[in-house]
């Protein structure tokens, strides 16, 4: 089945991004100019996904309410002739269709994505965790939408990690298959470094048949009361299988503010109007 939706978490109140994140919600913090969740949506849209459900906490509205048309702005720039900037404003509202569901109790990433499961259907769906950013000549999510159309089991991104990030992450058990694809024979949540099948850990990006819905439905919150995706992922492996695709392309964490700083500065570097005076100013703080 064509994977045609997904579902992007973010009703987390983003304590590590406070004051700000009071009354913005961390999603929309920018990465140089674009809110953090915008690559999430482009990704998706490149893809070729139709349809985006945010699921978010009360009061963040605005997550949903960036991605349509803004007619004050439009007619403003309309007026001054900024044919350019137009085009790109309503280049956003116009990318895929989106609606929004609430979480209201904060049980983990499990319950958020059960949350969405009645726009969602019984079909297959992608997730998006907006915390990671993906800079890639294609798609990431693509790459996992065609491990699925070959195997028919969920899929999830995985990258490699040194090993003092093993013991805060996900690790997968991997069986390899071909290039950049592995066959998932475990996942295990945080493990001690000499505990972990690999040093390959998840990151947030997945494809997953509707069948996760039916064990997120059955699952209890564990010893932190959370509803763990992985565990959902896990109970249908069995009889689905589940598989892995390896990224490679530069990945930035966005969850914490020295990784947004980091992603900012990524992204202004890529821009020729501002790489040059920032290289500079950059070697004048080193030297200072």
């Amino acid at each position: 089945m064509t994977v045609r939706k997904a579902i992007i978490p973010a009703a987390g109140f983003g304590t590590r991004f406070l004051p700000v994140t009071r009354t913005i919600p961390k999603v929309m913090l920018p990465v140089l100019n674009e809110p953090a969740i915008q690559f999430s949506v482009q990704e998706a849209a490149r893809a070729g996904i139709e349809r985006i459900v945010f699921v978010i906490s009360r009061g963040q509205e605005a997550t949903n309410d960036y991605f349509r048309p803004a007619p004050a702005l439009e007619s403003a720039l309309e007026t001054r002739g900024n044919t350019e900037l137009l085009n790109e404003q309503r280049g956003i509202s116009s990318m895929v269709r989106t609606s929004f569901v609430y979480q209201d109790e904060q049980l983990g990433l499990g319950h958020a994505v059960l949350m969405a499961r009645d726009e969602i259907g019984d079909e297959p769906f992608a997730v998006f965790l907006p915390d990671d950013i993906i800079w890639s000549d294609s798609p990431t999510i693509g790459a996992l939408i065609d491990v699925f159309s070959q195997h028919g089991g969920s899929v999830i991104a995985v990258r490699q990690v040194p090993d003092e990030a093993i013991p805060s992450l996900g690790v997968i058990d991997p069986e390899p298959l071909g290039d950049k694809v592995y066959r998932v024979k475990r996942m295990v949540e945080k493990p001690r470094l000499e505990d972990a099948p690999s040093n390959l850990a998840i990151v947030g990006r997945y494809v997953l048949t509707p069948q996760v819905f039916d064990a997120l439905e059955r699952a209890r919150p564990g010893a932190i009361g959370e509803i763990q995706l992985t565990d959902a992922i896990d109970a249908v492996r069995a009889e689905q299988g589940a598989y892995a695709y390896e990224i490679t392309d530069d990945h930035f964490d966005v969850g914490t503010p020295i990784g947004m700083l980091k992603a900012s500065i990524y992204a202004a570097m890529k821009r020729d109007d501002m790489a040059d005076e920032l290289k500079s100013w950059l070697k004048t703080m080193v030297n200072s």
